[in-house]
């Protein structure tokens, strides 16, 4: 889930680089570097600044060295797996004689075999790394004759696990080559005029290039200022397709915003709009899944949906499953990729896979997906990122239209995955007949009124505060929820640990009384969400459950429910709206609660400890 970034062109690389690792920070911070390959023969060849903690430690290196005037180098963001964040072990990497430099995204999962191997040969490490272990490969590729590229593509077929690489080396100057090996981080390549660009990302070339190509699976690239020759991992030529990207760069900048997720939280009126209205209409009322394409013409055969995902995505698969049976009346189940490949799925042709995905380079919702192809059934992702791997594998894609997310803690992602399973849920009801166009109708009445319920809900920023300036200083919370609610607690309680360091857990409010009401005293506060239609009456009882042990009760309820607030301790209210799209709506004030909390507790919000935003390695 590390970032990287190249550069090759006639300016000057260093700013472009620590720029867009600025703009991937949010995929690992534990420590930052930079390498450039000089212009100009008097200068070293090879240099390379790291440092271990936040790109400003970098930035401050740099700056107290000078910058260098290289127009070719790369850089690289790192979340730590092999190796304790220190200088030493943060990217780039260079072999031990200097021939070439690497950053790295992935796992080498045989690099323990590789290390002894070449040590026995007679190299030297510096590192805890993993990532060394391809430097020397490449080294010794090299040194047989290789040229950059099939040096990179040979040692690549040596390693096992899921790679993105990015070298570079003195003996081939204003080169860069990178590769993709299975489901890690993604390589995008950006054009633009006499320069090109390499990253892990599309918002690290979005503010230079909106022209891009994305490395497959055993696809590889070599650039320079005047453009990109691709191979497969046999070595055969091949020109890849290109799109042009339409995502403005300014639209990833903060603004007047103290924080990225804030930001993101209140852009979810406009998010869910664009992505309701990317593929439906109501004059006249109909459903417009472009990016299904075939899938379109299976969707009436289809008997059983498993959906799956991960953490904040895992979330929003539950809510899927509930759109998916009441609305198309399919049999649907919910599985944690990262258990899904570990055991024997029993699919066929007949069974939709649904994936969500934000980033769309999730690796083991990727692996999950590789195994469902593998058995026949049809594929469907849900994802933020146009190009993304997921979109790449999958049968058909329903897009989220919520632009670039910066903050770790997924925000505008989460609701707009919400409205575009919603969506996939109203099609499949569709192709299978169980739906009338007057009931379809209905439907997307009832979606084109979120928007604005969400922009109602963003206004009660006092009243979360307020709540927030109660509980910030608790050690635990638990939040509950029923039905629809259920998937919406377990929400609330991830962000909360996320950024604010809280232990939270969620629970079905049924499952309370079979053991975690022992916890429950005055020191240990509840969030219970309670909409009208998440089984009402009976959150009632649990709330007074939780009251009865003197326990702090803050609930999430409908607007003019005049009976449970009144229990209470605290209430937050949100409006009305159809009964199975209240998640999207009681999620929102749970997002702000956990991020004025983990204001007032002086947490990094947009880049929470130990966590990146794209997690790619298992």
């Amino acid at each position: 889930m590390c970032g990287i970034v190249g550069y090759a062109g006639s300016r000057p690389a260093a700013p472009i680089l620590l720029r867009a690792l600025q703009d991937l920070e949010y995929r690992g911070y534990d420590s930052a570097g930079v390498a450039f390959l000089s212009n100009s023969g008097d200068d070293e060849p090879l240099t390379v600044t790291k440092r271990q903690g936040k790109i400003a430690n970098l930035v401050e290196a740099l700056d107290a060295n000078g910058s260098p005037k290289a127009t070719t180098g790369m850089g690289h963001t790192r979340w730590a797996t092999h190796g304790r964040p220190t200088d030493l072990n943060a990217h780039p990497h260079v072999s031990c004689n200097g021939e070439v430099c690497v950053i790295h995204n992935g796992i080498v999962e045989n690099y323990a075999e590789l290390r002894t191997q070449l040590r026995e040969a007679g190299h030297t490490f510096a590192s805890e790394t993993d990532t060394e272990t391809i430097a020397h490969l490449l080294e010794d590729r090299i040194r047989e004759g290789a040229s950059l590229l099939d040096a990179l593509r040979k040692t690549t077929q040596q390693l096992e696990g899921s790679q993105a690489v990015v070298a570079m080396s003195p003996s081939e100057p204003g080169v860069l080559v990178a590769a993709r090996v299975g489901n890690a981080g993604g390589v995008v390549v950006g054009y633009a005029d006499g320069e090109m660009f390499l990253a892990s990302d599309l918002a690290a070339i979005l503010p230079h290039t909106q022209r891009v190509a994305f490395l497959a699976d055993g696809q590889l690239v070599r650039i320079d200022e005047r453009g990109a020759q691709f191979c497969d991992s046999a070595g055969v030529p091949f020109e890849p397709e290109t799109r042009e990207i339409p995502i403005d760069p300014v639209s990833a900048l903060k603004g007047t915003y103290p924080h990225f997720m804030l930001k993101e939280m209140m852009e979810q009126p406009e998010a869910l709009s664009d992505t309701i209205r990317s593929v439906a209409t109501l004059q006249p009322a109909s459903l417009h899944l472009d990016e299904l394409g075939p899938v379109n013409d299976r969707l009436a055969d289809i008997n059983r949906v498993v959906l799956i995902g991960m953490g904040t995505s895992l979330h929003a698969a539950m809510v899927g499953r509930r759109y998916i049976e009441e609305l198309a009346g399919i049999p649907a189940e919910i599985d944690n990729a990262s258990e899904f490949r570990y055991r024997k799925p029993i699919l066929d042709e007949r069974t939709l896979i649904v994936s969500v995905s934000q980033s769309g380079e999730t690796v083991d919702v990727l692996e999950a997906m590789a195994v469902a192809k593998k058995t026949g059934a049809t594929l469907v992702t849900i994802c933020n990122t146009e190009g993304a791997q997921t979109t790449r594998v999958a049968d058909g894609t329903v897009y989220t239209r919520a632009g670039l997310e910066r903050g770790v803690a997924s925000t505008k992602c989460f609701t707009t995955a919400l409205a575009a399973l919603y969506l996939l849920a109203l099609r499949l009801g569709e192709a299978r007949g169980r739906l009338s166009q007057p009931e379809i109708e209905d439907h997307i009445q009832s979606l084109l009124r979120i928007p604005d319920a969400a922009a109602r809900v963003l206004k009660d920023d006092g009243a979360y505060r307020s709540v927030a300036e109660r509980l910030y200083e608790a050690e635990h919370i638990m939040f509950l929820g029923r039905a629809l609610a259920y998937p919406v607690a377990l929400e609330g309680a991830l962000k909360m640990k996320e950024i604010s360091y809280i232990h939270a857990e969620g629970y079905a409010a049924g499952e309370m009384k079979h053991g975690p009401i022992a916890l429950i005293d005055r020191t240990f506060p509840s969030v219970a969400v309670a909409t009208r239609h998440a089984l009402h009456a009976k959150m009632i009882s649990n709330i007074e459950q939780v009251q009865a042990r003197a326990g702090e009760v803050v609930v999430v309820v409908t607007e003019g429910d005049k009976e449970i607030p009144a229990s209470a301790d605290h209430a937050l209210a949100v409006p009305d709206v159809a009964p199975l799209l209240e998640p999207i709506i009681a999620t929102i004030p749970l997002q702000f609660l956990a991020y004025h909390i983990a204001v007032l507790r002086g947490c990094d919000v947009d880049q929470p400890r130990n966590l990146a935003k794209t997690v790619t390695v298992e």
